[in-house]
């Protein structure tokens, strides 16, 4: 998505979010692109020494998920220019890392999946994110209102999921066709029909159909079954645990 968002969209946002909040409207996440403008000062991995992201990901005790499940595949979305800021934070690091508890219910997953359907596999999109990339996130939108912020990164201030290691980002590539299956949206698209609880409003709108809705379900159903919890919003995340337990007992990924 490459729309920017101009200043006048911002405060029309900023007045929506108001007049939502004091009806008592449940706030979704806008459906447009972040803006981009300050995205040319947002600061490239390697200048961070993101290059030494593995080692210290290895060094804080997590685990290389390939290495513990190698029928995995990754494309990490924030190590490519393919994702909603246009950029890559992530610079050399091309692995994907969990700490080692969440990483064996994710092979549960993987193999569940391959036992029914052998020429499926998870792709992983995102596993891990130091909290310091979460910060470089965060401070790149400081041109939007707070609230309206944290519908597309979450506050590195009260912490992600993925800080902890205890959030995924997948899909289901089909090996056999060479390509992913069809889940009605990209990854990290914002708006109603990436939401899991819209599905059955967006397929009597014609905006999604079966076949889409029916491959989400085969990645909830395997991830459910491995211990994952899906979200309402994001049909490509999954949570290990909740935030409250993630704090208790997983270490902050710096």
């Amino acid at each position: 998505m490459n729309q920017v968002i101009s200043l006048k969209e911002i405060l029309s946002l900023s007045i929506l979010l108001v007049v939502m909040i004091s009806c008592g409207s449940e706030v979704e996440k806008p459906i447009s692109s972040p803006p981009k403008e300050r995205l040319s000062v947002l600061p490239l991995a390697k200048d961070l020494e993101i290059g030494e992201m593995e080692k210290s990901l290895l060094a804080q005790g997590l685990v290389d998920i390939q290495k513990n499940a190698p029928l995995i595949l990754v494309d990490l979305k924030y190590s490519t220019t393919d994702n909603f800021f246009g950029k890559d934070v992530y610079g050399t690091l091309e692995k994907a890392f969990l700490p080692e508890a969440v990483a064996k219910k994710l092979r549960l997953a993987s193999d569940s999946l391959i036992s029914k359907r052998p020429s499926l596999r998870l792709m992983v999109f995102d596993a891990v994110r130091p909290h310091k990339v979460q910060q470089i996130l965060w401070d790149a939108l400081d041109s939007l209102p707070v609230n309206v912020r944290k519908a597309y990164v979450a506050d590195p201030a009260v912490g992600s999921l993925h800080n902890y290691g205890c959030a995924i980002d997948l899909s289901i590539y089909d090996v056999s066709k060479d390509s992913l299956l069809d889940m009605g949206t990209k990854y990290d698209y914002f708006g109603y029909l990436a939401y899991p609880r819209k599905e059955i409003e967006m397929l009597a709108q014609g905006l999604l159909n079966q076949e889409q809705i029916d491959n989400r379900e085969v990645l909830r159903s395997i991830m459910i079954q491995a211990g994952f919890m899906p979200i309402s919003s994001e049909w490509w995340h999954f949570n290990s645990t909740t935030l409250v337990r993630a704090k208790q007992d997983f270490s902050l990924i710096n």
